[in-house]
């Protein structure tokens, strides 16, 4: 009966249904009493960890250092730079008030009229403007250049449709706000975090990307270029997985952040910013796992192998906890995390289940049996395959296949996208093909009306210009008008 509870709606039947399935079933998250907001339970916070800590890595060997700013931006702060404030203007959280006082009716509170608030404060959608406003203060000279900073934080936009991970009103991201010298500079860092987004995803999501650069409709609200990367779920469908953005110097003039420059003269500071979020999470969910739960790459799985003893007494399971042990501790010196389940409130078939849908990617099994045969069952949970090994060098067996089990995971991903990606040359092409979802490679004119026919028109969006597109001259589906290469067309979240 247990077992079934977790039974899953089958991603055939409803990708949508599956998709909220899984995140609560695997007790990655739920919803909040806070409308639109999520509560990420431990073993969804793990997975977090385990990436936040390997992108922060990556960060610090990049040069950059983790600081903290406030949660409230001074309404005035917003408006100084106008493309900025009209990109997030509808989705911010305002405060207005300081204080609250008991009701008339002595029945509850109210908010005390007297502690308004002399300007009111936006929620952190992003940081750009408190940022900015603080970087006046750290920068007079090209000596203070560049700075490369980084923070983890949470921010609020107020979203009217919402669904775990992929679209809260509350999430956990990083941002990274750099300030340079020159414009070369500047574009240099941009597309260097563009590549370490593109390295992580790869290596340790096990989830193709394509780089590229956002139309100008699609581009970050204040931004000269955004760059980024944008992979494919199981349903055909794209999610952009992060962004970086190369600010020119708007918010420094926002802002009036001058420095004197190596000939002495005054000039305003370049500008980037990049991030990703828990929307990862999203991604790592549904361009991998299955209907019996969640595939995990072993490089960000919290647990990367249980143990499950199979026993009939207190004997038998002393005597497998005593043939395990050096088993574990060699495994974890090895850098490989271990739990080895010796629980005895639920049955291994409980379990074995539970572990599925959790998307431990390795399973081993170890009973009387096996003590006697010198063996244990070892269960591969990208295959859903078992067999007998044995026990004696497991560890080294095991360490490999966890490598092999995470570049199969992203062999199994970049053949899936490879399969629904491809050319079409005809608007009406372009039309049915779309129903069928996938990345579509056409020939756009480059301009925003024609974007915003096809987004009207079909639902899709371009996702990027791919940075190693290759030069093809050719006409837009749509117009008829002159095109230098194809850009990728998809359905999104």
């Amino acid at each position: 009966m247990a077992i079934e509870l977790k039974e899953l709606t089958s991603s055939e039947e409803n990708y949508s249904q599956w998709y909220n399935d899984l995140v609560v079933k695997a007790d990655l998250a739920e919803n909040s009493a806070v409308r639109g907001c999520m509560v990420i339970k431990p073993y969804g916070y793990a997975i977090w960890e385990k990436m936040q800590a390997q992108l922060d890595k990556m960060f610090k060997e990049t040069g950059h250092s983790n600081a903290y700013f406030p949660l409230f931006i001074p309404k005035s702060y917003l408006s100084r730079e106008a493309d900025h404030v009209e990109g997030f203007a509808k989705e911010c959280a305002v405060v207005t008030h300081y204080r609250l006082k008991n009701s008339p009716d002595g029945k509850g509170v109210t908010v005390d009229p007297a502690a308004k608030l002399e300007e009111e404060l936006i929620v952190r959608p992003t940081s750009e403007t408190i940022i900015w406003s603080t970087y006046k203060n750290w920068i007079q000279s090209y000596r203070d250049l560049p700075i490369l900073v980084n923070q983890w934080a949470n921010v609020v936009r107020w979203e009217m449709r919402t669904r775990l991970f992929l679209r809260t009103a509350e999430f956990l991201w990083q941002e990274g706000h750099t300030a340079h010298a020159t414009r070369e500079e500047a574009m240099e860092e941009a597309t260097k975090m563009l590549n370490v987004y593109a390295d992580f995803a790869e290596r340790y999501m096990a989830l193709p990307v394509v780089k590229g650069i956002k139309s100008a409709n699609e581009r970050f609200a204040g931004a000269l270029e955004t760059f980024c990367i944008e992979a494919m779920m199981q349903d055909g469908k794209a999610l952009q997985a992060g962004t970086s953005h190369f600010l020119g110097q708007n918010f420094a003039k926002a802002f009036d952040v001058q420095f004197v420059n190596k000939d002495n003269k005054l000039e305003y500071v370049w500008a980037t910013s990049w991030g990703v979020s828990t929307r990862l999470m999203g991604a790592l969910i549904m361009a991998h796992s299955d209907n019996n739960g969640l595939v995990l790459p072993p490089r960000l799985a919290p647990i990367q192998v249980v143990i499950v003893p199979i026993y009939k007494n207190a004997e038998q399971l002393a005597a497998v906890a005593d043939r395990i042990r050096p088993v574990v501790d060699r495994l974890r010196s090895l850098g490989v995390s271990v739990k080895f389940d010796d629980s005895d409130n639920k049955k291994p078939g409980w379990k074995f289940a539970e572990y599925e849908l959790k998307g431990v990617p390795v399973r081993l099994a170890l009973g009387g049996r096996d003590l006697g045969n010198g063996t244990v069952e070892v269960f591969r949970r990208d295959k859903l395959e078992k067999q007998t090994m044995p026990l004696e060098g497991i560890e080294q067996y095991i360490v490999s296949l966890l490598d092999e089990i995470q570049d199969n995971i992203y062999k199994k991903a970049f053949d899936f996208r490879a399969s629904v990606t491809r050319n079409v040359d005809s608007y009406d092409e372009f039309r049915s093909e779309i129903e069928k979802g996938g990345f579509l490679a056409a020939h756009w004119d480059g301009t925003t009306e024609t974007e915003e026919r096809i987004k009207a028109e079909t639902k899709a969006t371009i996702r990027c210009i791919p940075l190693d597109r290759k030069a093809e001259k050719g006409v837009c589906m749509v117009t008829g008008r002159p095109s230098e290469g194809r850009v990728l067309f998809a359905r999104s979240y």
